[in-house]
């Protein structure tokens, strides 16, 4: 007998400028999708959803994450909050440990959240287009990080703590005003992809050369 679908409630670009009440009603949820909806907050409400797995809210005009989304410490799979107007997240978001993929990418973040380093879970972290000058040395904590996106950024180096993501395949750097990187990057055993195009302040890595000839990927 086929097992039932996951129970799914996918309320894209429905023109909503606010969540229903009754949606928070739906507490056997595993995935809600509220992209493109013009949303400018999140009900403290979200806390009741204690099963979803995967959560987008995306492409809205969120200013701030409810404080509940703490609370959803089932939410394993995937949490888009791309394109938003965010400069900042909950300390709760802290609690989300067994989150694999966090999508921050076109908000207005200066820093790296803090909170995110806590996610040690993290698979892929995505903070593309925002005005990020710098990581924080705790990017390290992410040691099961595969992907870190970090595109059109402010980004002028990286931390040596970089060095400790030792899963790391693919890193993406393209379009900050880059000075240099540390040389821990040629160390990182499992690197497939170093993006390094449009970047044209990078004075010369000797060590570009070692990384492809093991079979990495670099574009510049």
């Amino acid at each position: 007998m086929p097992q039932p679908s996951p129970p799914k409630l996918n309320l894209w670009k429905r023109g909503l400028g606010r969540v229903p009440e009754s949606v928070w009603d739906e507490t056997a949820l595993e995935t809600l999708v509220l992209a493109d909806n013009g949303l400018t907050q999140i009900s403290e409400s979200i806390g009741r959803l204690k099963r979803l797995r995967m959560l987008d809210l995306g492409h809205n005009q969120l200013t701030a994450v409810p404080v509940a989304i703490g609370e959803l410490d089932g939410l394993t799979d995937f949490l888009y909050l791309h394109d938003n107007r965010l400069t900042s997240l909950p300390s709760s978001i802290g609690r989300l440990v067994k989150l694999r993929y966090l999508n921050l990418s076109e908000n207005a973040f200066s820093e790296l959240p803090g909170q995110v380093t806590l996610l040690a879970n993290l698979f892929e972290l995505r903070i593309s287009d925002n005005q990020l000058t710098a990581l924080p040395q705790a990017i390290g904590r992410l040691e099961r990080l595969r992907e870190l996106h970090l595109r059109n950024n402010k980004l002028t180096s990286l931390p040596e703590s970089i060095g400790e993501l030792k899963e790391l395949r693919q890193l993406d750097l393209r379009g900050n005003p880059l000075i240099t990187l540390p040389d821990v990057v040629a160390a990182l055993p499992r690197l497939e992809k170093l993006d390094l195009r449009w970047v044209d302040t990078l004075e010369p890595l000797p060590w570009l050369g070692g990384l492809e000839d093991r079979g990495c990927l670099v574009y510049r």
